[in-house]
Parts: C-alpha cells; sequence; structure tokens
C-alpha cells in the first residue's frame, strides 16, 4: 500500500506529462492528461500499472495512511469532501510551468528596472521631464506642493506580496514586486500635503515612461492598490500572454520615515493648503488625518509583513493551503477585491493571528484552518474589539481605543502603527461576519453538499440580497459632502468624495431602516485599470454603488414607523431623522408617539416601503435626488402584476379565495343529512397554497353576454361573441368515512361517488342558496364569484382499482395508471397543497416567487413538462434549503435562484431533495441518495424526492424528458445572465420582460390564434390592447346564486389537447397557458423517416413509391391544413416556417 502511493506521488513521473508546455486558461484549468507527447524529445511517456507482490499488496498501513482514514473520518462528512478540497488546492495552485514563466520575466523586469538612467532635479509640479506620451497615475488636486523631485535608478528592487509566501493562487494571479524609491529622491517631511504620494507616482510615471522603450514588456497599465488613489501601482504583462500580472509598487527606504508621525490622531493635510485659503489655525488644531496615514505608512512595511508571515508559515506546513481555501471563499462572496475589501493579504494576517494567539495549531490541516478562520470572523467583531498582531509595540504606537475613535474596523499589524483594516466599513465587516456565521451553519449539516455550497457557489449581490439600489451618479456625493459638512474627511481621502460620503450615507441608511434589515451592504469600489498614456480616472468615474439589504421579511414590509413617546428625549432625535413626515399619532393603546406613515395598499406596494424610506432619506440628509436612486428590489414583479387602480401581485386575491375556501369548508363540516360523515376537506388547488400565478378573481357576470341551456337554465357562450373569461374551478377533495356499505366494485363506488355529489349539491342549495351542478366525478359549487370544485373521495378506491379476478378466481393486485391517478388526485396533492400553504405562512413570498417561477416556465413554453406542482416543490427547495444564502425575501431574489437552480444543478447525478416540514433526517438523505444512484437508469431525469415519496419522484415521472430538460436548463442560464445584467446595469434599456419573450426560431410551424378567442389574453407578457367584453361586470360585487357560469372552458387548451391526440406521434405542441395566442409546433425528427406502406398506418401520411419499394411519409401539407380546419374559428393563420420535412 505504502509503495503503491510512492509510485503514484513520485514527482518525477507526475511531471513527465506535465511539466513541458503546460497551458493554464485563467477560469478553468486543464487537468493532467495519462499521456501526452513531449514536444521537446518527440517520446510519449506513458503511465503503466505497478505490479505489486502479495505482501506488498496486503501490507499494514503505515502511521501516515491511518492518520489520513482518522482524519477523513473524523473532520470531514465524508472522504469525498477531504477529496473535493484537496482537487480545488490543486486546481488553483500555480503550476511548475507558470512559476518559471514568472520567475523569468520577473528577471528581466527587475534587470531593466535597475538600469533606469537619472533626471535633472525639478520642482514636484514640473511634469516638463515627462513626454506627453506617459501621464502621471494621481489627481493633481491641489494643483501644486512643494517639494523637488528627479528620476535615479531605485534602490533594491524585491519580490514582496503572495508569490514569495507560496499563497499566490488562480485565477487572478498578481505578483508583487516592490521598487525602493532611493533616499536623495524624499526628504523627511514629504509626508505633509501629499508630497510622498505624488513623488511615488512622479516616480512610477518614470518607470513607465522608461519601460515604453523595452520589447520584453507586453502591456503596460496603471492601477490603485485596493482602490486607493494614494497609493497608484503599474501593471506589467509579459509579451503574448496575460495569465499573470506583476503589479510594481513605489515604496520608500524602510524606516526613513518615523512611524509615530503617522499617529491616527495626527494631521498631515494642512487645510491652508488643500483648500487654498488663510486660516489661523495651529498644526494641533488642524483635524486628523487616520486614512492618509495609513496609506502612506502601508508603503513602509510591505517587507517586514513578508517576513513575519515567511516565519509564520515556516512553523504551519497547511498555511498557504489554508489562505488559498479562504481566498477562494472570499471570492465566491465577492469581498476580495476593491476599496475596503477583505484581501488575500488580511486573509494571511488573519490566519498568522489565529496561529499566534495559539487559536489554531501548527499541525493543523488547510481544511481545519479555513473552519477555524470562519468561526472566528463569525463571533468576533472586529468594529467594537479590534484585535492586534504587535507583541510588544514601542511607546509611540497607538492603542487599540484610539484605533477605534479613528477607524470603523481595527485590525493592527506587527509593528502596532498600522491598522490593516482602514479602508474597510463596518458594514463590509458586518457582511463578511454575516458570510462566515451563514457558512458555519450549513457546514455542519450532513444533508447540504457543504463544499459546494461554500467555495463553489459564486454569490453576486444581486442573488444574495433581497433589495438591491444603486447611487447613479457619483458626482451628486460631492453636494452630499457639503450637506454633510465634510470637508475635514475629504482631506483624509485626499478628496475623494466617494469614499468620504459612503460611510455617512451607510450609517444613515442603518437608522432609517432599522428592524427592518438584517443586513446593509455595499459594492467595493473596484480597481481601477487604465493605460499609462491616459490621465488619471476622476473620482466619478466608476460604476454605480450598489447597496444590498437583506430584509426580515415580518418587517420590512410594514407601513408604519412608530417612534419615542411625544415627551421623550429621543423625540427630538427621530424627528431630526425623519423631518417632516414624522407627526404625532394617536395609537389604540392610548399611547401619543412620533410616528411615520409610509404609502402601500396592497402587498407588491408594501414590499416596496424601503424603497421610500431610502429615497427620502438620501434626499432630505444627502441632497441625492430620487432620479439618481435606481432601486432594483421589485422590477421583474411587473410580469405577474394586475389590477390598474392598486396593483398588486396576487396576495390579496389568493386571501379572498383561501377565505372563501375556508368558509365552504366549514358549511360542508356542518351539513346534516348525509348517509356517512365527511371525514377531511382538503385543498387541492394552487390557488389554496398561494401559488397560482393569477388566482381566480370573483367574478360578476353579465348575463345579456350569455345563452341559457334549456334544461338546467345554466350559461352558454353566445355564437359570434369572444370566449367568455375563464373561470377556474378550484378542486376540493371532501373524504367520506370508511363504512362496510361501500361496494367492493369499481363501477358501483363511481355510482355511490355520483349519489353523494347530488346529495351534497341538492344540501348546499337548500341550506346555503349556492348554484350546484352534479356530475359524476365532481360537484360544481357557485359562490362568492368563485366555481369550487367538489370531489367525493373514498380512502379504498385507489385499492379496489389494483385489484382484479383472474380467470382461475384468484385475486390479483397490479399497480395500473388509473389507480395512481386517483392517488395523485385524492391522497398527494392535497398533501402537498396543505404543506406548501404552510410554507407560505412562514415564508411570504413564497407564493410570489412560485408565481413568477410558472411565469417564465409558462412564457418559455415549459409548463407541460416543469408541471405546476413540480415547480412549486423546486422553488420550496430554495426556502427549506437556501445555502449558502439565506431564505428569499423578496420574490424577485427567489426568482433569480430559481433559475440559478435549474441551469447548475446536477440533474444527472443527484436527486433534489425537498424536504417538507423537516420530517427527513440524514439517513433519510443518505438512502435517498444510494437508492437513486443504485437505479438511476430507471427514474425520471428530472428527480424530486420528498418525505412522502423517497423513491419514485411521481411528481416528474411523466415529464420532463431528457431533451426538454437541457432545453429548460439552456434556457434558464440564458435568461438568467441576461436578467442579471438587465437588472445591474442601468444603461441598458429596461425591460425585464425580455426573459420572458420565448425565441420561436427553433420551432417548425407556428399557430397563430384568434385573440378574441383565447379567454386568458389579458395574462399575456405583451398583452394587446382590448376593446371587447367577455361577458363580466366591472363594477358591483360578486354573489353567490343565480345561473351557473361557463366553467373550465378554455378553447386553447381543449385545441391543444385536440392536437395532441391526433398527430402526437408526429410532433410536439407547445403554448403558453397564460394568454399565449401562438401555438409553437416541433416535429419529431423520427416523424420523417419512410415506413413500409400498411393499410392501418396511413393516417395523415402520403404513399411514395420508389422502383420495387412502396413507403409512407407525413403529408405536411394535408397536416396543416388539418390543424386550420380542427381549430376553425380559434386559429388565425398556419405559419410553416421551416421545410425540415423535404430533405
Amino acid at each position: 500500500m505504502k509503495k503503491k502511493k510512492t509510485v503514484a506521488e513520485d514527482p518525477a513521473e507526475m511531471n513527465a506529462s506535465d511539466s513541458s508546455h503546460e497551458e493554464d486558461s485563467e477560469e478553468a484549468p486543464v487537468k493532467a492528461k495519462r499521456s501526452k507527447p513531449d514536444e521537446a524529445g518527440g517520446e510519449e511517456v506513458v503511465y503503466h500499472p505497478v505490479k505489486l507482490s502479495r505482501n506488498d499488496l496486503y501490507r499494514p498501513p503505515t502511521a501516515e495512511e491511518l492518520n489520513q482514514l482518522k482524519e477523513a473520518e473524523s473532520l470531514f462528512h465524508c472522504s469525498l469532501l477531504k477529496m473535493q478540497m484537496e482537487e480545488l488546492l490543486k486546481e488553483v495552485a500555480l503550476s511548475e510551468h507558470r512559476k518559471q514563466q514568472i520567475d523569468s520575466f520577473i528577471q528581466t523586469v527587475t534587470e531593466l528596472l535597475q538600469s533606469v538612467p537619472d533626471s535633472a532635479e525639478v520642482e514636484v509640479s514640473d511634469l516638463s521631464w515627462l513626454s506627453g506620451a506617459v501621464k502621471v497615475p494621481f489627481l493633481l488636486v491641489p494643483k501644486t506642493t512643494k517639494g523637488k523631485f528627479h528620476m535615479a535608478p531605485p534602490a533594491s528592487v524585491d519580490l514582496i506580496g503572495s508569490y514569495p509566501l507560496g499563497t499566490c493562487t488562480k485565477p487572478r494571479v498578481m505578483v508583487d514586486l516592490a521598487v525602493t524609491i532611493p533616499p536623495d529622491v524624499l526628504h523627511p517631511k514629504d509626508v505633509v500635503n501629499q508630497r510622498y504620494p505624488r513623488k511615488r507616482a512622479l516616480y512610477l510615471a518614470g518607470l513607465a515612461q522608461y519601460l515604453t522603450s523595452s520589447s520584453d514588456i507586453g502591456t503596460m497599465r496603471y492601477s490603485c492598490l485596493h482602490g486607493n488613489r494614494l497609493r497608484p501601482v503599474l501593471l506589467l504583462t509579459p509579451p503574448g500572454s496575460s495569465s499573470f500580472t506583476v503589479r510594481v509598487h513605489a515604496c520608500p527606504p524602510p524606516g526613513f520615515f518615523k512611524p509615530n508621525r503617522f499617529h491616527p490622531q495626527r494631521n498631515n493635510i494642512r487645510s491652508e493648503w488643500y483648500t487654498g485659503l488663510q486660516t489661523s489655525q495651529s498644526e494641533n488644531s488642524e483635524p486628523p488625518t487616520p486614512r492618509y496615514n495609513s496609506s502612506v505608512l502601508g508603503d513602509l512595511l510591505p517587507r517586514a509583513h513578508l517576513q513575519f508571515l515567511s516565519a509564520v508559515s515556516s512553523q504551519c506546513s497547511a498555511f498557504a493551503h489554508g489562505v488559498a481555501l479562504l481566498k477562494v471563499w472570499l471570492r465566491q462572496r465577492e469581498l476580495d477585491q476593491g476599496t475596503g475589501c477583505f484581501n488575500g493579504f488580511l486573509a494571511s494576517m488573519l490566519l498568522a493571528y489565529l496561529l499566534s494567539t495559539h487559536r489554531i495549531s501548527n499541525t493543523m490541516t488547510a481544511y481545519q484552518l479555513l473552519r477555524n478562520s470562519l468561526n472566528f470572523l463569525a463571533s468576533t467583531d472586529l468594529t467594537v474589539n479590534g484585535i492586534t498582531l504587535a507583541k510588544n509595540p514601542d511607546s509611540t504606537a497607538p492603542s487599540l481605543a484610539e484605533f477605534h475613535s479613528a477607524f470603523q474596523v481595527v485590525f493592527v499589524d506587527p509593528s502596532g502603527h498600522l491598522n490593516m483594516c482602514a479602508d474597510m466599513t463596518a458594514c463590509t465587516y458586518k457582511q463578511l461576519q454575516h458570510e462566515a456565521s451563514v457558512s458555519m451553519e450549513f457546514w455542519d449539516n450532513p444533508t447540504v453538499d457543504g463544499f459546494h455550497s461554500l467555495l463553489m457557489t459564486p454569490k453576486p449581490m444581486i442573488r444574495t440580497s433581497d433589495h438591491v439600489f444603486q447611487l447613479c451618479e457619483l458626482v451628486k456625493l460631492q453636494s452630499s459632502c457639503k450637506k454633510l459638512n465634510l470637508l475635514s474627511e475629504l482631506m483624509d481621502h485626499s478628496g475623494n468624495y466617494v469614499h468620504a460620503a459612503l460611510p455617512f450615507i451607510l450609517s444613515l441608511l442603518q437608522r432609517g431602516l432599522g428592524q427592518r434589515i438584517r443586513l446593509l451592504t455595499h459594492s467595493l469600489s473596484p480597481d481601477l485599470e487604465w493605460s499609462v498614456e491616459s490621465e488619471a480616472p476622476k473620482h466619478k468615474a466608476q460604476p454605480p454603488l450598489s447597496f444590498g439589504m437583506l430584509l426580515r421579511p415580518e418587517l420590512a414590509a410594514s407601513v408604519l414607523e412608530r417612534g419615542p413617546p411625544a415627551d421623550s428625549p429621543k423625540a427630538a432625535e427621530f424627528r431630526q431623522l425623519w423631518g417632516s413626515r414624522s407627526e404625532l399619532r394617536r395609537f389604540q393603546d392610548g399611547a401619543i408617539t412620533e410616528a411615520v406613515l409610509w404609502g402601500g395598499e396592497s402587498m407588491c406596494q408594501k414590499r416596496l416601503v424601503p424603497k421610500q424610506i431610502v429615497t427620502y432619506l438620501l434626499q432630505l440628509h444627502a441632497d441625492i435626488p430620487e432620479s439618481c436612486i435606481r432601486y432594483v428590489g421589485a422590477m421583474v414583479d411587473d410580469v405577474i402584476k394586475t389590477g390598474s387602480e392598486v396593483p398588486t401581485t396576487g396576495e390579496e386575491e389568493s386571501l379572498l379565495v383561501v377565505q372563501s375556501y375556508d368558509d365552504l369548508s366549514r358549511k360542508l363540516w356542518r351539513l346534516e343529512g348525509l348517509p356517512l360523515s365527511i371525514t377531511a376537506v382538503q385543498g387541492a388547488h394552487p390557488a389554496l397554497r398561494y401559488t397560482q400565478v393569477f388566482p381566480p378573481v370573483p367574478l360578476k357576470l353579465d348575463y345579456s353576454f350569455f345563452e341559457r341551456e334549456k334544461t338546467s337554465r345554466s350559461l352558454v357562450p353566445k355564437e359570434g361573441k369572444p370566449c367568455p373569461a375563464y373561470i377556474t374551478p378550484i378542486k376540493v377533495i371532501c373524504h367520506m368515512e370508511g363504512s362496510g356499505k361501500w361496494p367492493h366494485d369499481r363501477l358501483a363506488i363511481r355510482h355511490i361517488r355520483t349519489a353523494f355529489h347530488i346529495r351534497l349539491g341538492g344540501l348546499l342549495k337548500k341550506h346555503h342558496n349556492y348554484t350546484c351542478r352534479p356530475c359524476p366525478t365532481h360537484l360544481d359549487v357557485w359562490k362568492d364569484g368563485l366555481v369550487f370544485r367538489i370531489q367525493v373521495a373514498y380512502h379504498r378506491e385507489p385499492q379496489v382499482l389494483r385489484e382484479s379476478v383472474n380467470a382461475e378466481g384468484l385475486l390479483i393486485v397490479r399497480d395500473n395508471e388509473e389507480a395512481q391517478a386517483l392517488e395523485m388526485a385524492t391522497i398527494h396533492k392535497p398533501l402537498l397543497t396543505s404543506t406548501l400553504h404552510g410554507l407560505q405562512q412562514e415564508h411570504p413570498c413564497f407564493g410570489a416567487v412560485c408565481r413568477l417561477a410558472k411565469r417564465w416556465l409558462g412564457a418559455q413554453l415549459f409548463s407541460e413538462d416543469i408541471t405546476e406542482d413540480t415547480s412549486d416543490l423546486l422553488v420550496a427547495s430554495l426556502f427549506l434549503q437556501p445555502a449558502p444564502f439565506t431564505p428569499p425575501g423578496s420574490p424577485q431574489v427567489g426568482f433569480l435562484r430559481f433559475l440559478h437552480l435549474l441551469s447548475s444543478f446536477d440533474w444527472r447525478n443527484n436527486p433534489l431533495v425537498v424536504n417538507l416540514n423537516n420530517q427527513l433526517t440524514a439517513a433519510d438523505y443518505t438512502e435517498i441518495k444510494n437508492d437513486f444512484m443504485a437505479s438511476r437508469e430507471s427514474l425520471p431525469v428530472m428527480f424530486i424526492a420528498t418525505p412522502k415519496d423517497k423513491n419514485l419522484s411521481i411528481w416528474t415521472k411523466r415529464a420532463p424528458c431528457v431533451q426538454m430538460l437541457q432545453r429548460v436548463v439552456m434556457v434558464a442560464a440564458e435568461s438568467l445572465k441576461v436578467l442579471e445584467h438587465q437588472l445591474m446595469d442601468g444603461s441598458q434599456t429596461q425591460d425585464v420582460r425580455v426573459v420572458m419573450r420565448p425565441p420561436l426560431d427553433a420551432y417548425d410551424v407556428l399557430i397563430h390564434l384568434n385573440p378574441k378567442q383565447v379567454p386568458l389574453l389579458c395574462q399575456a407578457v405583451d398583452p394587446p390592447p382590448v376593446n371587447f367584453s367577455r361577458g363580466v361586470l366591472t363594477s358591483g360585487r360578486a354573489q353567490s346564486g343565480g345561473a351557473l357560469p361557463v366553467v373550465d372552458y378554455n378553447p386553447v387548451s381543449l385545441y391543444l389537447t385536440e392536437l395532441r391526440d391526433a398527430f402526437g406521434d408526429l410532433a410536439l405542441f407547445f403554448c403558453d397557458p397564460y394568454g399565449g395566442s401562438v401555438i409553437a409546433v416541433l416535429w419529431k425528427p423520427k416523424a420523417f423517416i419512410p415506413m413500409p406502406f400498411k393499410t392501418s398506418q396511413v393516417s395523415a401520411r402520403c404513399v411514395e413509391v420508389t422502383g420495387e419499394e412502396v413507403n409512407t411519409v407525413p403529408n405536411v401539407e394535408a397536416i396543416l391544413e388539418d390543424f386550420r380546419v380542427m381549430g376553425e374559428g380559434l386559429v388565425k393563420s398556419v405559419e410553416a416556417r421551416t421545410e425540415k420535412w423535404s430533405f
């Protein structure tokens, strides 16, 4: 065993196949191949199986192997997680070939830099020595400052950062190079008034000017270190390759400036110089400039930091791997880049802190280092209790309290002088804390795929936050700084009004939104890059600033903001925050308090109360007009909105249906005069679980629009009139008690059920005056402008349907489709409806997410393949197992995650387990997974397991097929990409309905329908203007009683059923059930293969004679004519778009 392992890991053998010319792609590194021609030697290296003797094969495991087995058992849920992490580390590590390329390029760059020529000494503000081709990477505001400058070769060129430390990872490979500015270029007083930062920028420009003439350098660009404009860097890439970038930093000689000059309470930017106005302030009365100080100090310490981290990592063998995993975790959460990010350097320092304080040990694995780091982040609030790496700081070093008074987040470096989190806002750290605690929550859950959730799932803001809004015109933040009186902050941030105003805006929003939100996050300004030939971009030249909110659903939609009592000292503070919106109100409990009332009648309006708060507060306190705020919290909701006066997304209508159903249910329970008592009344319709896309609306009928049926006096449509409004029958299952009187014959049971329908109808008419129409299969009840379809059920009927007697008189029990369909209708659907109704009570936006998901499936013509029940279960899984997210708090974010689930879930190799009511244990999950793998080939392609259906996936047994699932996955991925781009990019034409419009190019025939005969036309994605009536009065309240309306009459679905029955073997038919006026037809490829002539198979086929052979092929022209004839009055035109059948 040991020998086998040694052979597998022999470096010489492993490198033989991938050391020659390894190509590393940025995103997905190519895996090492087993055999590959060696281009240098022209030989092919082939691996041969290792022959082991019997003794070697059965040799006991070594101590190291036993250790690894024990570790896999105790640390990981399973050995798979250990292997996944090891594979991930291999994927992000730099290959030897890449390292050789980097070393070679670094050597070239170093030699070039050391030969930089000297130049004459000039004033700092004199740029005449620079050629016009190269610009200075600095915003020179104010224009001038004192000091002399000249170019000279660097005192030294050193590697710093992650590359020499061994923690550099793909895909964004950055190699840091520190170029030491010669001491005679600088002056000890250069710390004042941006002299040093300007000389630093000039030195970089001088280097860029010299390097432009070299052919050994590919592209050259400027950037800023983590978005800090005071710390520009020069980015170099080798010619013909962009697989890595060298980042050149200009630094002062170590110890050139005294660290105590950079105390966070000292001032190094004079007001008189910055404003150009004469002031009488002394240096001591100037405002402190902590961020400016830390920017300059940060340039003094990179070598010391590298020495410190090298010493720590040399003692911990898994240090580099631990940092790599932490960097992957940060990258997936978009926390590793930009201004105030938690970058790889901070990740390394955090691990060093945990090692130095013995919170983790040197012998721990990378997995344990990551776990302990996240646990520490989740449980430690650096905004309140900062941490320091300084063991014995000197007497001039600031205290933690002094750091806290100047910065929002405190993490002090080993020197004791520098706060490494100086640019980080409290909100960013709170986001980091939140992400760490969420990760720790699901890490130990054996039912969650921890590896994918933790390290493989990206979490962009639009998919993570419930509501997102953007500040578009960042130049407006200048007036915010003026209004908020932020001159000293502007000086400290060297004029960067975006970063100066941001903490104040965040604090304002935190106060205003209060308990409505769990978390407020913001995007990190990206590290801008620009050409060395361009001027440094202005502060406003960056993408809009995005803010994300995680809502508390139970409080976020409240229209009332109740403040302190009128006589309380806090009342003045409340009035100052809310301005004219604050007013005194008296409440039912007698209290008189300050309060703010926001607008909103329907639920979809109340969901946007946070928008009203944000726009009002920013206008009032920060001078940011509403036109500059782009709120994308509920843009997608438009596609399910109805109602002209008060827009609604279905919550109110669903509630009305549920209330009417509850009333009917109570009345059914109280009925007397039935031969058997009712044991259960259960709803079995999506509207009763709040997930019907457009819930049934109580209707008041215009009787003049209809004719009367002669015997029952029910309403029927008039000839030549538009199709009447569609009335959905709301299905209700009524279970009768078991009794020996029930027959054991299937036909007799049906007759008894019909008798019950008649009796129920009679009793409801007699006691409540409801119009009822009994049928053999159901009873329709017209109540409150809605139709309820009651179906009587007997619990043993499915069993009776399975029983039959054979010729010998023996009883045979055999499952059949009829029994399964009855079980589905009377047992499974009612149970699903009541369970999902409970989920809606727990998560108020569950129903709206389901409605959006089903609207998309319908619009993209997938509703026949992903049924309503399947879709509802898919959405339920997002709420029950949201890892790595929190449960959706708004319909829009839920819909985006639905698209992500559809497009990224591995349907081939995994079952989707929906743990309704939390009934499944970890053992059940394992059993479901094992059974799924054992019988994968015989199971549906989309497998959904629930507590009552662990092995069969009854909801997806019929559909989708493999081809349709592939299509759904592809369209979902494209829709997600387009929609997220639409929502986050304000420069695009805003039309979220674009993801609801299906691509019709893929279909062979389009059947265009007459809009007047499409009853749900108003529900279409782009409804046409309608100037005709469908027999419904808009005024007045719907009543029970009166003539029974036309129920469940939809010519489009009836026509589709006929088409599928007649031509289902030749083609597939697709239509949007929500107002679609086009039926798309796709010919089946096998349908056009010529078949031998048979008299029994000539339907819709024509005969072709070739020599001796007589074959039949589909007669397409006749079929298209049949489409017209069958849909006479409904079909407007039939458009043949392809001629696939003709070749």
